[in-house]
């Protein structure tokens, strides 16, 4: 079989003083920590979008990416060419998961019906390199952004045809998805949303949009698909204004659709500070709403507005995420994709394994660190104190429901020394600062 990316061997583990760049120096996958090994805690992916079909464009320059596929010109040889040059990438890396979109791993056909042979052929080849290599399928997902036909949206566009041919390309898209096992299928806006009201139905776009996912649940009970759907929020980016803003946003869409049953929410970092939130923000909101399923990991330029897709390499953010993800339980429903690209400037093969092994490296890390503060519980314990006027008196009769008003106003009468205590931000600060560097 060809070798694809020669010279490079599969990634080791060397530790933290090693200078190699291709090796890890925090990620050692059969690590044990608090129960579970490395591996099984972090469930890495790799995005096939960005890995294989990227070229490194911006909007002011042409590609740049240096690929060994990019002499092939038949669409289909290239196709096939990309899906085994995956699979070599992943065992080399030694990753467990990947992620694609249906366009991302086949052509489009000048019809639907060619496009779903394109598909079924390339899938083929794809199942047969999982067999052999042990790697599985994290997630699927439908491209309904990039064609032209998608210019007003899909399942919110105002155009009936275009929504019908959204869906079935995500009935296909399910299809195979559920034919490789994946653990999920998610769903991201692309361009369900709008860029002025001026020429938008909302109530109608909303509407549509939660037709399309009753549809979709109801067609993954009809093939016997059990794997998670997630939603995936983002604000803003291809549209002004995107319906799928935050996971608060998303969340009072559900309920107010009947949907919440059905999806829980794959979570992107770039995305978060986006919308004007932390990470750390829309892990523990979707975690303590039970809606907490998996991660696109990855960060953004905190100078820049928009979703830069970087590799992570911020600590705190690693850390952060983690602690909110062991506080879950974990990712059992979902894993860590890296829906992340190297700079335009990092266009070498060897910078495909470089950006992930640093990427590994930092959520290997944040692990260790935040199961080393949940371990000493100093955090927990200063929140549940914070909050202890709660658990007694007063409190625990607001907490109970015995009280109303009336019963507050004469407590509140009846009380003239109300006595608040420091919130301790710096020195909690402090602490997450002192188990990141006693940790590196």
């Amino acid at each position: 079989m060809n070798e694809f990316f020669k010279g490079i061997s599969k990634i080791k583990y060397e530790g933290k003083d090693s200078d190699n760049p291709l090796a890890f120096k925090y990620y050692n996958p059969d690590e044990v920590v608090g129960g579970k090994t490395m591996k099984e805690h972090l469930r890495f992916s790799v995005a096939y979008w960005h890995t294989f079909t990227g070229g490194g464009v911006d909007p002011f320059g042409a590609a740049t990416f240096q690929r060994p596929w990019d002499s092939i010109s038949d669409p289909m040889d290239k196709a096939k060419a990309r899906m085994t040059a995956a699979f070599e990438f992943f065992e080399k890396l030694g990753v467990e998961y990947f992620c694609f979109h249906d366009r991302d791993i086949a052509p489009e056909g000048d019809t639907l019906a060619e496009t779903n042979r394109n598909l079924d052929e390339i899938v083929k080849l794809t199942k047969e390199l999982m067999a052999s290599s042990g790697v599985k399928l994290l997630w699927g997902t439908a491209s309904l952004f990039t064609n032209p036909r998608f210019v007003h949206g899909a399942a919110t566009s105002c155009n009936a045809d275009v929504f019908a041919y959204a869906a079935a390309q995500v009935k296909k898209a399910m299809e195979i998805t559920h034919e490789l096992n994946g653990v999920g299928y998610t769903f991201w806006g692309g361009r369900e949303g709008y860029e002025t009201l001026l020429n938008t139905n909302m109530k109608l776009e909303l509407d549509n949009l939660a037709r399309f996912l009753h549809m979709a649940a109801d067609y993954a009970k009809e093939i016997g698909f059990t794997g998670q759907f997630y939603i995936e929020p983002k604000p803003k980016e291809p549209t002004k204004h995107q319906y799928d803003f935050d996971c608060a946003t998303v969340l009072g869409f559900l309920k107010t659709y009947g949907l919440d049953k059905y999806f829980k929410f794959n979570i992107e970092t770039n995305h978060a500070t986006l919308a004007g939130h932390t990470m750390q923000h829309e892990l523990h909101f979707a975690r303590i709403n039970g809606m907490l399923a998996s991660v696109d990991a990855n960060q953004g330029d905190m100078l820049l507005g928009w979703d830069t897709d970087q590799f992570p390499t911020d600590l705190y953010v690693t850390t952060l995420a983690m602690y909110e993800i062991l506080k879950n339980g974990g990712l059992p429903r979902g894993g860590l994709n890296f829906d992340a690209k190297p700079r335009r400037a990092s266009f070498t093969p060897e910078d495909m394994f470089i950006s992930h092994i640093v990427g590994m490296d930092s959520f290997a890390l944040g692990l260790k660190i935040a199961h080393k503060m949940l371990q000493d519980g100093k955090l927990e314990k200063f929140v549940e104190e914070r909050y202890s006027s709660y658990t007694k008196g007063i409190g625990a009769d607001i907490v109970a429901g015995k009280v109303g008003f009336k019963e507050l106003e004469q407590y509140a009468l009846s009380n003239n020394n109300i006595k608040n205590e420091s919130g301790r931000q710096e020195a909690l600060e402090a602490l997450v600062n002192k188990y990141i560097l006693q940790s590196i």
